[in-house]
């Protein structure tokens, strides 16, 4: 038997279904977190074989007690996992440590973490990248942006998400990011692309080759939706593309991928763009090497019948797996924000699409920043049904 350690699984509140299927492929399976073991769901509690609480998984020493415990009690630890980008770099360390070898390593984690870094793994797997410059001072930055022009995008070089990214449209702009700026932070800077953000999202087996494929689309920058407190929408694919398909298979060879549950985030350009491309052509943007977030997963299984819980737990305990994939639809997320005088009520949305919805709950205040307050996840045949969905959930009145 194997044994399993998953790094936060009540958190998101749907990866306990990892721990389930791992339970049921017949691992041990030992959770650490910090929520106590009494608040935990009934369905957490019974998908695990022992939690072990620590005070805040913030405190680097106390996990690593916590692994080191569960390693005495039970044995050598054969996989150790979090599925969260947060937990990423601190996976790969308990992984060093413990030798653990099913698993990105701490000498991995620059060219998957830093966005400067993804980059040469992009070059090398034939997919062309945005110009960019590692911020230092105000004249470093002019003479980039005299280079690739107004406007430019700035974030941390190693960041989660959209976390404070800055769109630069002008001088005045540029000056006040330099002034605000997190200290002792790198920052990379980028020339502006013109595009809606297309995803590559697979579990990929032992031997880099994809178990499960599909993809999704945000056609509004998770940027702009958080900076400017906007709706969130974003729908996985009925069919991914051959272009995606192509270029997340070249970036898994490219980055090393084995055993994993990827999401490989490409920009498709929504216009002709100079020493990008053309409209239509795929770009990279960055990788992640974890599920999409939110409930995304969940949002796959609606959009193409499947279980990909149970295909990322067949991939570690047999390196194979027989789950089906049935019907194939378009399954939209609509995160709507609280304030905005919407024309349809929560109620009249459920009235409309309710045999179309898969899922209508608030959202938990740490995702709200870039998913909106209240979510709406429903499932449709053709990209028309999809369309007019967003257009009548998210109007407004004038």
């Amino acid at each position: 038997m194997k044994n399993v350690i998953f790094i936060s699984p009540n958190f998101p509140t749907n990866y306990w279904q990892f721990c389930r299927e791992l339970k049921n492929n017949g691992m041990n399976v030992l959770g650490i977190g910090d929520q106590s073991y009494d608040e935990l769901t009934q369905e957490l509690k019974d998908s695990l074989n022992e939690y072990y609480k620590v005070s805040s998984l913030e405190n680097e020493d106390e996990v690593y007690r916590a692994v080191a415990f569960l390693t005495f009690k039970h044995g050598r630890i054969d996989w150790l996992e979090s599925n969260n980008e947060y937990w990423l770099e601190r996976d790969a360390k308990l992984r060093t440590d413990f030798n653990i070898r099913s698993g990105f390593q701490v000498e991995d984690m620059p060219r998957v973490k830093y966005k400067s870094r993804m980059k040469e793994y992009y070059v090398k797997a034939g997919i062309p990248v945005a110009r960019y410059h590692m911020v230092e001072n105000l004249e470093g930055c002019k003479t980039f942006i005299d280079e690739v022009g107004y406007p430019v995008v700035a974030k941390p070089d190693n960041g989660v998400g959209a976390s404070d990214t800055w769109k630069i449209e002008n001088e005045k702009q540029l000056e006040n990011f330099l002034e605000k700026r997190m200290a002792g932070v790198s920052y990379i800077m980028e020339e502006f692309i013109y595009a809606e953000v297309n995803s590559y999202d697979a579990i990929i087996d032992a031997d880099g080759e994809p178990m499960f494929e599909t993809g999704n689309v945000t056609p509004m920058s998770i940027m702009d939706i958080v900076n400017n407190d906007d709706n969130s929408i974003y729908y996985i694919l009925k069919t991914l593309p051959e272009d995606t398909r192509k270029a997340g298979r070249a970036a898994v060879k490219s980055f090393g991928v084995k055993s994993r549950f990827v999401h490989f985030e490409f920009f498709r350009l929504t216009k002709n763009q100079k020493g990008m491309g053309k409209k239509g052509d795929i770009v990279a943007l960055e990788v992640n090497m974890r599920p999409c977030g939110g409930f995304t997963p969940d949002m796959i299984n609606f959009a193409h019948s499947t279980n990909v819980y149970k295909i990322w737990a067949d991939m570690i305990a047999f390196n194979k797996s027989t789950v089906p994939v049935g019907k194939h639809a378009y399954c939209a997320f609509a995160g709507r924000r609280d304030g905005k005088d919407f024309v349809m009520s929560d109620w009249d949305v459920m009235e409309r699409y309710g045999g179309c919805m898969k899922m209508a709950e608030r959202l938990p205040d740490v995702l709200s920043g870039a998913m909106g307050n209240q979510m709406f996840v429903a499932v449709f045949d053709t990209k028309k049904e999809l369309e007019g969905f967003y257009k009548n959930i998210l109007e407004c009145r004038k």
